[in-house]
């Protein structure tokens, strides 16, 4: 059977192992709503994240993964069916144990890490209430490599301005 080859999102010839700061997202399979609802959350209609049970799963894998692979999630929002995060990675931060070989950490390795601590912590859950897991996350994640302090901002103000671009039919009373 001859299948297409996907074509690959990263940049060629860019090494997603070295320092930087990196604007990603990741998608919940099918579009799903599973993380988040979005609600009108004062007076004057401005939106408020409530986070599901697996909202807060994906919140709490942030931590995890900071403390794994000693990097920096600056800046993030966890929408209904994706997240948008902030990755600031350095190897100034990363004092790993010298007599411990870590294999070279890409964010590619570390998206992937996220993915996986997320689906686990969500299918002990699932297992608890007796409940089919499904798949959560979309294949593959969205990144953009942040080139300098104006980039780092128009990233920062979109993670932070991505509740109200939420259509108003989709925003809870």
């Amino acid at each position: 059977m001859n299948l297409p080859k996907r074509k690959s999102m990263r940049l060629k010839n860019y090494d997603y192992s070295q320092n930087g700061a990196y604007f990603l997202t990741v998608c919940v399979e099918n579009r799903n709503e599973l993380l988040s609802e979005i609600r009108r959350g004062d007076p004057c209609g401005r939106p408020n994240v409530r986070l599901t049970k697996t909202g807060e799963i994906a919140k709490e894998a942030f931590t995890i993964i900071e403390n794994s692979f000693n990097v920096i999630i600056d800046k993030y929002v966890i929408m209904p069916n994706h997240i948008h995060f902030i990755l600031i990675k350095n190897d100034l931060i990363e004092e790993r144990v010298a007599a411990r070989v870590a294999p070279t950490v890409t964010v590619g390795r570390i998206v992937g890490a996220y993915k996986s601590v997320v689906a686990n912590e969500w299918l002990k859950i699932c297992k608890q209430s007796d409940e089919v897991m499904g798949k959560i996350w979309q294949r593959n994640y969205y990144e953009h490599v942040i080139r300098d302090e104006n980039d780092y901002q128009i990233k920062w103000n979109y993670i932070e301005d991505n509740p109200n671009k939420v259509g108003r039919g989709r925003i809870l009373l």
